[in-house]
């Protein structure tokens, strides 16, 4: 199992027009506190492990994720599809985002 890459134009379209989506950061808790996505989630990419994160129930809800850069999040998404989670999508890093963030 994979994930797919999107841009993050595709990710914000994807935002506002579904409620149905989960938004992960992959960051530290600290960085996510300094700033982060509207209505994101923090789940630090060195917590996933063998355990299906509590924040994600259902594995065929559609899972957006994203970190500072990119890489983080990249591991991330691989990680949770390799767990079984269908519909993850990686859009890069916040460095990059050009929308809203909440401080």
């Amino acid at each position: 199992m994979t994930y797919k890459q999107i841009s993050q134009e595709q990710a914000k379209m994807i935002m506002q027009q579904r409620s149905d989506i989960i938004i992960v950061d992959a960051r530290t808790f600290e960085e996510f506190a300094e700033g982060h996505i509207p209505d994101a989630v923090c789940i630090p990419v060195e917590s996933i492990q063998n355990i299906p994160p509590k924040e994600l129930g259902d594995k065929k809800q559609t899972v957006l994720v994203y970190c500072r850069s990119g890489r983080r999040s990249k591991i991330a998404a691989q990680k949770l599809a390799e767990m079984g989670y269908e519909n993850i999508l990686e859009f890069g890093g916040i460095i990059t985002w050009k929308y809203e963030i909440v401080k």
